[in-house]
């Protein structure tokens, strides 16, 4: 049924979101999306949540309703399916105002990876091609933050929640078929943990390019200048690009150590970055290291480390290529099986090489041979023999 068709209900107090609570709090099932505004803030502003059940179609207003208790202990409720498509976005949201944290969730977007789907999938394109229903997205970017909202406004959000029931029951059917809708569930436990949407503070500094080609004391300036970004945007409520774009950083990062001076030659940066805050960049980059920063050091790769040695390189991207070809075949997306960076990160984070090595769907889908190359990463070796190309573990 078209979007434009459909009857919902606002709600814009309290009192009708406790009925929503009291009229729902026994459903089987419960598809929700969210809109947001996330440009010039540190904190994303939720403003509207749309939701279906069985009894009905809803538009929350959580701009207008400051409590949303009564729908997040729907969120939280094991006894109720949550459907979403690319929910993670919206259970980050939902965790970092609130703390919520889902129980029993389903996501087509994941779901479609293990139907051969490519992995992420849109959300229109997944519809139209299970549901065979073209969505109109013209009003993906529109402000909704501002009230009262527009009609045309809504029937965007409602398209984006309205299908997602008849794409679990589908999606679901075909999984049973392929024995695999364990596979999905698996996957999506995790999104049911607290540990999930944990994030390191450091997490900019330990996933960047840049600290693997910069010195001792660089890296250490370059924590202090993400730290003091990222509590600079907090505080404010701005974006951190609102505080310091991200494209000046490298650039401030290895003038710093000729002072001053240097960072007003440049012509890269604004006089403006320099004159506001050039002395305090400068006593970032001279302060003596403390004991927790020498704790955030040790977790960055070393220099050597961090390069790549050629053989190893090539071992990588081969088993990675494997694993691509195994999961096409089995018709699982390979994004979804592994980032291709990932392979790398095994080398020396023990946990990441668990999630294949312990069992579940991954090790299942791949099996034995590639787990046992997987298991033994440091030590595979690429070999080549009579026109034959493999991989082997060298027997000690």
């Amino acid at each position: 049924m078209p979007s434009t068709e459909v009857s919902y209900e606002l709600l814009e107090t309290l009192e009708s979101l406790e009925i929503f609570h009291q009229t729902n709090k026994n459903t089987p099932w419960l598809a929700f999306d969210t809109e947001f505004v996330g440009e010039k803030r540190y904190y994303t502003l939720l403003c509207l949540i749309q939701v279906t059940t069985e009894n009905g179609v809803y538009l929350i207003d959580p701009i207008k309703i400051s409590n949303l208790d009564p729908f997040l202990q729907l969120i939280e409720d094991p006894n109720i399916v949550k459907i979403t498509h690319a929910g993670d976005n919206d259970y980050r949201l939902l965790n970092t105002a609130f703390g919520t944290v889902p129980q029993n969730v389903f996501d087509t977007q994941v779901a479609a990876g293990f139907m051969g789907y490519r992995y992420p999938i849109s959300f229109q394109n997944l519809v139209e091609g299970e549901l065979n229903i073209r969505l109109n997205k013209g009003y993906a970017v529109a402000d909704w933050e501002s009230r009262p909202f527009q009609r045309r406004q809504l029937t965007y959000a409602l398209d984006d929640v309205i299908p997602l029931h008849d794409l679990w029951v589908r999606i679901s059917e075909k999984l049973k078929e392929d024995n695999r809708l364990h596979w999905v569930r698996e996957e999506l436990t995790t999104w049911e943990t607290p540990e999930f949407y944990e994030r390191d503070p450091h997490h900019e500094l330990l996933s960047s390019n840049l600290v693997r080609s910069l010195k001792t004391k660089e890296r250490i300036f370059l924590m202090r200048l993400l730290t003091w970004r990222r509590e600079q945007a907090e505080e404010k409520d701005y974006s951190k690009e609102m505080i310091l774009p991200g494209k000046l950083i490298s650039h401030i990062v290895r003038g710093i150590a000729s002072g001053k001076d240097a960072l007003k030659k440049n012509r890269r940066i604004p006089d403006r970055y320099t004159d506001r805050y050039g002395k305090l960049f400068l006593q970032m980059y001279v302060d003596e290291v403390d004991e927790s920063e020498k704790e955030v050091l040790g977790r960055l790769p070393s220099k050597r480390n961090g390069e790549i040695n050629d053989n190893d390189k090539i071992v990588r991207d081969l088993l990675y290529l494997l694993i691509q070809h195994r999961a096409q075949t089995a018709n699982v997306a390979p994004a979804l099986v592994m980032p291709k960076n990932m392979l790398e990160k095994m080398k020396s984070d023990p946990d990441l090489k668990a999630l294949i090595i312990d069992g579940g769907w991954r090790r299942e889908m791949l099996g034995d041979t590639i787990v046992h190359w997987i298991e033994n990463i440091n030590e595979l070796e690429l070999d080549i023999e009579d026109g034959k190309i493999g991989l082997n573990v060298p027997k000690k």
